[in-house]
């Protein structure tokens, strides 16, 4: 599971950080809203751990920018004001949930073990494709009801791509999501992947589903659209 923690306070930040981490979360750190913005969008992120005051841009005008433009990552809400006012402007303005500061970091870790399950549970059970089917829960793979086996990084990209249908998925994105690293020198492994993945899911006699889009990365879809 991976997290984005959005705090200015650096010293808060790193022992936040390194306590999810302890826990088997991969955490990425923003100490502003404009340097979230860029992540927010390169990665696939599980939940968002946002800081109501933040330099510039304030936490709630953040979470506000980030609903409007559709990104559906519970937030969770970290703030030193209590006022039921407040609590109540932070859930209407797209926050998941509303945790008050000071706390205790077992009560944060309860609150992101609920926002996930919550998250988990509005996910479609099975991923589907044409005849591609992707269970996240047991990783079973298969195609035309054949089961295919994957290693865990085909696996990664396979569901990576799934969760995006007919979107085209960056080789950069790709690599934020399953290496936890840029792009730079990852280009041949991803697409030394890709074509082992792409011999496994796209048999000969089976309508193509993994396309490559020029310039831009790859796409799942049943049919492929020539305008991409």
């Amino acid at each position: 599971m991976r997290i984005l923690l959005i705090e200015d306070d650096r010293k808060a930040a790193r022992l936040l950080a390194r306590g999810l981490q302890e826990e088997g979360f991969v955490v990425d750190v923003a100490h502003s809203a404009e340097h979230a913005d860029e992540q927010a969008w390169a990665v696939d992120y599980d939940l968002i751990l946002l800081d109501w005051m933040l330099p510039g841009k304030e936490g709630i005008a953040f979470c506000g920018e980030l609903r409007r433009r559709g990104v559906t990552t519970p937030i969770l809400m970290l703030t030193a004001k209590d006022a039921v006012g407040d609590r109540v402007a932070g859930l209407n303005t797209g926050a998941d949930d509303y945790l008050t500061k000071p706390f205790a970091f077992e009560e944060l870790l309860a609150r992101i073990h609920a926002l996930l399950r919550r998250s988990e549970m509005a996910r479609p059970v099975i991923l589907t494709v044409g005849d591609l089917t992707l269970d996240p829960h047991s990783h079973r793979v298969t195609r035309g009801g054949v089961p295919l086996s994957l290693t865990a990084k085909e696996y990664a990209i396979l569901e990576t791509l799934m969760r995006r249908p007919g979107e085209v998925v960056s080789r950069s994105r790709l690599a934020e999501q399953i290496w936890s690293s840029d792009q730079i020198g990852l280009d041949n492994l991803i697409d030394a992947h890709i074509s082992n993945l792409r011999k496994k899911v796209d048999t000969p006699g089976a309508q193509p589903l993994i396309h490559t889009v020029r310039g831009r990365g790859f796409r799942l879809a049943a049919e492929e659209d020539h305008r991409a």
